[in-house]
């Protein structure tokens, strides 16, 4: 039996650069299998697979995921801070600034006097 080849991309990015890589595999190939052969590992030795995170199209899979023809396999960067951390943050330098945003202009009284003479 004859192995089919197939043709995915590889891709990793970091802030200042982005590295798409074309690649043909055979059918059946595993995620990892796709990455080796691409070469990224060589040219990004920053890239471990034990703790960095894959996907096909964004979306999280194991190494151990079969590619298929014309998938994009992405090779994701370790979060530099935690999300959850950032909003909190934020969140509360937007308390400070609303509660400093200086005093009330003045306006009419909240007290009516609605007693006839």
């Amino acid at each position: 039996m004859t192995a089919v080849p197939i043709h995915i991309e590889v891709l990793y990015a970091l802030p200042d650069v982005q590295s798409l890589i074309q690649v043909q595999v055979t059918e059946g190939a595993t995620v990892e299998a796709a990455i080796r052969a691409s070469g990224v590992l060589e040219s990004f030795p920053e890239i471990d697979l034990a703790t960095n995170k894959v996907g096909v199209f964004s979306k999280l899979v194991k190494l151990n995921e079969r590619v298929r023809d014309k998938d994009r396999v992405e090779i994701y960067r370790p979060l530099i801070a935690d999300p959850k951390e950032v909003r909190r943050k934020r969140a509360e330098e937007g308390k400070v600034t609303k509660k400093g945003g200086g005093e009330a202009a003045p306006g009419p009284s909240a007290a009516v006097d609605k007693t006839e003479a």
